[in-house]
C-alpha cells in the first residue's frame, strides 16, 4: 500500500508519462524528493509501482525514462489447427478451487491448509538435511527409495487385520502427488472409452484425471455412510465397469466416512465382479472425531488400489504420496509412471522421509487435530448463526471441508461472483459432479487463513444469497 504522499507522486507522474514522448527521461530522485518534500524511500516506491505498471523503465546509473510502447503484430497461430486435429478429450477447466486470493480476501475456497496448520520448521530443517547428502545428485529408483516406500506399507500394515497378508515396500511405487497417481491409475486399469464408477458429488481432480485418462464416468449415489451396495451392484452389473473410485475416509468434498459395515459391503461387491476399488486417501492425517480406517487393510486380493498423499498435510511444495498395488496391476501402474516421469524427485522423498520420521511428526499430528476441530467447529457455527439458509447436513469427522447446500434455484456461479466481489471466496459445488449437478452447493473450507473471520463470511454469503432470493 502507498503512503498519500507516494501516491500523489504517482498520479502525477503518470499524467506527466502521458503527455510526454517515448524514452524521455523523468525528473531526478533528487528533484522528486525536494519539489514533493518527500523521502527517497517514499519517491523510489512510486518509481517501482510504475515500472511494475510498464509505464516507465529504469537504468541503474543513469536514471528513469518512459517507457517506449513495442510495436505487437498479432500472431495467426491459425495452422496448429489443422496439425493438431480434434482433441483427444475435451478436459474440464482447471477448478477455482485453485484461483489465488488476494492477501486481504477470506478463502474458503481452496484446498490447501494454511501454513500455520503445516509442520513448517520440520519442514525447513528436512529440505536443508536433504540438500546436503547425496540425494542431491543422484538418481532414485523409479519406483522411490526403499525407505519411503516401507514407510506408506508399514502405516497400512499396521491396520491391516491377522490373517490378511499386509502391503509390502514391494507393493508401493511413490509418485510425485496424489493428483498425478490418479491419472496413471486410471490409465493402467482402464482402457479408453471404457467406464469408471464413481461417487457422486467426488473430487474435482479425479475428474480431471478420469477426463485425462479417456474413461467414461457413471455416477454412484451415496448417503451419510457411503456409496450404496445394492445400487453400486446393478451399476457393475448395468455397465460392464472394472472400477470404482471413491474416498472411504472425510470425503472431499461431502467430508463422509464410510462405516465399517458399508466398507465391508462394497468390497464384497467389488470381489463378486472381479473389479477393483481405486482408494483416494488423501485425508488420511486429517481426522478429528474418529480415525481413519482405509478399506485396504481389508483387502490381500488386489482388488483395492490405494493411494495417500503427504502433500495436503506436510506442504504443496512437498508433493510425495504413494500408491499400494500388487500383481499385475502394480506392474503396468509402475510402467506408465516410468514412461511419464522416469522417477520423483530423490530430494523431495529424502525430505519427506525425514519429517516422517522426526517425532516431532506425531506431535504435529495431535497438536493439528485439535485445530481442525476449533475451525470446523466455528466455521458450522458461523453458517448457522448467521447463514442459516446454508444447510450443513453433515458435520464431518475429519478432512478440511464443510458440504453447504443451497436454496434451490440459487444462481451458484452468481454467488461466487458477488462474495468475491465483496472479498469472500468461496467455490461452487458444481465442479464436483462428474455429471450434472443434483442441486446448488458450497465447498467452504475450514482450513484457510484468518479462521477469525467466518463469522464475517459467513455474514457476506448470506447477504450475497440474500440478492436471489
Amino acid at each position: 500500500m502507498f503512503n498519500d504522499s507516494s501516491s500523489r507522486i504517482v498520479d502525477d507522474l503518470r499524467a506527466w508519462i502521458a503527455a510526454a514522448a517515448p524514452s524521455a527521461q523523468l525528473p531526478s530522485t533528487r528533484r522528486l524528493v525536494t519539489e514533493y518534500a518527500a523521502s527517497p524511500v517514499t519517491v523510489q516506491k512510486a518509481l517501482r509501482a510504475l515500472v511494475a505498471e510498464g509505464l516507465i523503465e529504469s537504468r541503474p546509473g543513469v536514471g528513469s525514462f518512459v517507457r517506449a510502447p513495442r510495436a505487437v503484430r498479432p500472431q495467426d497461430y491459425g495452422w496448429q489447427t489443422a496439425a493438431l486435429g480434434t482433441p483427444r478429450h475435451v478436459l474440464p477447466s482447471v477448478s477455482g478451487a485453485m484461483r489465488i486470493a488476494p492477501p486481504d480476501a477470506q478463502a474458503l475456497h481452496s484446498g490447501y491448509p494454511e501454513a500455520d496448520l503445516l509442520p513448517e520448521r520440520l519442514i525447513r530443517a528436512a529440505l536443508i538435511r536433504a540438500a546436503r547428502g547425496s540425494t542431491a545428485t543422484s538418481r532414485p529408483p523409479s519406483a522411490g527409495i526403499d525407505d519411503l516406500r516401507n514407510w506408506f506399507a508399514t502405516e497400512l500394515a499396521a491396520q491391516t487385520p491377522a490373517g490378511l497378508t499386509a502391503p509390502t515396500a514391494n507393493d508401493v511405487v511413490i509418485v510425485p502427488g496424489s493428483q498425478s497417481g490418479l491419472t496413471s491409475v486410471f490409465r493402467a486399469l482402464m482402457a479408453p472409452g471404457r467406464p469408471l464408477l464413481i461417487e457422486s458429488p467426488t473430487y474435482w481432480g479425479a475428474i480431471l484425471a478420469a477426463h485425462q485418462s479417456g474413461v467414461r464416468l457413471v455416477p454412484v449415489s451415496s448417503d451419510a455412510e457411503g456409496p450404496d451396495p445394492e445400487g453400486l451392484d446393478r451399476s457393475f452389473r448395468e455397465t460392464g465397469a472394472r472400477a470404482f473410485y471413491a474416498q472411504p475416509n472425510y470425503a472431499n468434498p461431502t467430508g463422509v466416512q464410510w462405516s465399517p459395515e458399508r466398507a465391508a459391503a462394497v468390497v464384497d461387491v467389488v470381489r463378486a465382479h472381479g473389479a477393483f476399488l481405486v482408494e483416494d486417501d488423501w485425508a488420511h492425517d486429517f481426522g478429528i472425531d474418529t480415525d481413519p480406517r482405509p478399506v485396504a487393510a481389508q483387502d490381500s486380493e488386489g482388488h483395492v488400489v490405494y493411494i495417500r498423499s503427504l502433500t495436503k498435510s506436510m506442504s504443496p511444495a512437498i508433493r510425495i504420496g504413494a500408491v499400494i498395488a500388487r500383481g499385475p496391476a502394480r506392474e503396468r501402474f509402475l510402467a506408465d509412471r516410468s514412461a511419464e516421469s522416469l522417477y520423483v524427485s530423490g530430494l523431495l522423498q529424502h525430505a519427506a522421509l525425514e519429517v516422517l520420521t522426526d517425532p516431532g511428526w506425531k506431535t504435529h499430528l495431535r497438536r493439528l487435530r485439535g485445530q481442525l476441530r476449533d475451525r470446523r467447529d466455528l466455521l458450522v457455527a458461523s453458517l448457522r448463526e448467521h447463514a442459516p439458509h446454508l444447510g450443513v447436513a453433515h458435520v464431518p469427522a475429519g478432512g478440511l471441508h464443510l458440504w453447504a447446500q443451497l436454496p434451490d434455484n440459487t444462481d451458484t456461479d452468481r454467488l461466487v461472483r458477488d462474495c468475491e466481489a465483496r472479498g469472500v471466496y468461496v467455490a461452487s459445488g458444481h465442479e464436483w459432479f462428474p455429471t450434472e449437478p443434483s442441486g446448488p452447493h458450497l465447498r467452504l473450507n475450514f482450513t484457510g487463513p484468518n479462521s477469525h473471520g467466518f463469522p464475517s463470511a459467513a455474514r457476506t454469503i448470506a447477504t450475497a444469497l440474500t440478492l436471489q432470493l
